[in-house]
């Protein structure tokens, strides 16, 4: 009875780290495309001049982020639980989900193949890529406070 309990008990705190480690992951998947995006945004701000290679670089580097991620593997059922801002409607409605990840995938690899020339493309580019963005967070995401 001993062993059943040990064995059950240590079974729960592996899949508690694990999720912990999916649930950390996909939060850095997430920091990294936001300072991609801020590199965009901080030109469209005016903070940075116009690059045209920073904005290839901070798109290439977004896109190949976005690209690898695998909705099945980063929000297995059960990591719902713990430090995550991620919402249930996730595993509520995975199709929904994967489909606003193509959707993000889509616009990524788009704005890498076609990088903006100039500033006025670029604003054009970080307002799809943030409409993205926003459309996946205002339904898949807990706001935090």
């Amino acid at each position: 009875m001993k062993k059943l309990v040990f064995a059950v008990t240590a079974l729960a705190l592996i899949s508690t780290t694990a999720f912990a480690d999916v649930i950390a992951d996909r939060q850095a998947v997430m920091k990294a495309n936001a300072k991609e995006v801020g590199v965009l945004v901080k030109m469209v701000k005016g903070e940075n001049p116009f690059d045209a290679a920073a904005v290839l670089a901070a798109l290439t580097a977004l896109n190949d982020n976005v690209q690898k991620i695998d909705v099945a593997a980063s929000f297995p059922a059960g990591s719902d639980k713990g430090d995550t801002t991620a919402s249930p409607k996730i595993w509520e409605d995975p199709a929904t989900f994967q489909a606003e990840v193509d959707k993000f995938k889509k616009v990524t690899a788009d704005a890498v193949a076609a990088p903006a020339q100039d500033l006025d493309a670029l604003k054009a580019q970080v307002g799809t890529i943030g409409q993205t963005c926003a459309s996946c967070h205002e339904t898949f995401r807990v706001k935090k406070g």
